[in-house]
């Protein structure tokens, strides 16, 4: 059973964001980067497959050369190899061009399985997973927050709207993103910590992409204003005033 992860590297959670110069991206020159955290489920939901039913889990990223910290963490964890994509700059990818590129990789390696986050902490479009399986050819389900092996394939657990779930069953190979918070992470050991930097990341030139259909032409800091409003009246009509603001301009009823 050999799994493929599709991990990505954004800006750690606590990170400052400006704008870089270009003001299309944000600065990157001093951010701490981080896996992003759906993919971080992704991988535990990987190694836990290959504790139960063994094979291998194969990290696949794309992304600068500094990525390569990053795959070092998820292969500390427990994953066995790496395959990374450098790409220069990610900003120049839409959803589209990067699962291209993603998608040449893995079909080379002709996996069993490949699980991918829910979306990126970053953008958060939530679309390169199924992208990918279409061009893949693959059967796919997406928000997974259980799976199973069975004799025919995987039954896989779906989480819906209102509290309920839609239970699937796909042949493999198969593609899976995975709803974060289906298992618990896991930290890296200090052994994981000392095999990993024997572990192999093979380096590989990005192929298959194409021009970006999507761009990002701006992105700021929103603006912050302050407004005060006086509603008149007695406290019965201030009271009919008030829920009427909350209910259609600030929706918070």
């Amino acid at each position: 059973m050999k799994v493929i992860v599709a991990i990505k590297q954004v800006p750690a959670r606590d990170s400052r964001l400006r704008p870089d110069a270009s003001g299309r991206w944000i600065d990157t020159s001093d951010l701490t980067s981080e896996i992003n955290e759906p993919d971080a489920y992704a991988l535990e939901e990987a190694l836990q497959w290959k504790e139960k039913h063994g094979g291998e889990v194969v990290v696949l990223c794309a992304g600068p050369a500094n990525a390569t910290q990053t795959i070092r963490d998820a292969l500390a964890k427990g994953a066995d190899r790496a395959l990374h994509i450098e790409v220069g700059d990610l900003a120049a990818y839409d959803s589209l061009s990067l699962s291209r590129v993603l998608a040449a990789a893995a079909r080379d390696e002709n996996p069993d399985l490949i699980l991918t986050g829910l979306q990126s902490d970053d953008l958060g479009y939530g679309q390169t997973g199924v992208i990918l399986a279409e061009l893949l050819g693959l059967p796919h389900a997406t928000i997974i927050m259980q799976t199973e092996k069975t004799a025919a394939g995987i039954r896989v657990k779906r989480e819906l709207e209102d509290g309920w779930f839609h239970h699937v069953e796909l042949p493999l190979p198969a593609l899976l993103t995975i709803q974060s918070g289906i298992n618990k992470l896991r930290y890296s050991t200090l052994m994981g910590i000392k095999k990993a930097r024997s572990k192999e990341i093979k380096p590989i030139k990005a192929s298959g992409a194409s021009a970006a259909s999507v761009q990002l032409e701006k992105i700021y800091a929103p603006q912050r204003s302050k407004q005060t409003r006086l509603l008149e009246g007695d406290a019965r009509k201030q009271a009919a005033q008030l829920v009427e603001v909350l209910r259609h301009e600030v929706r918070a009823i």
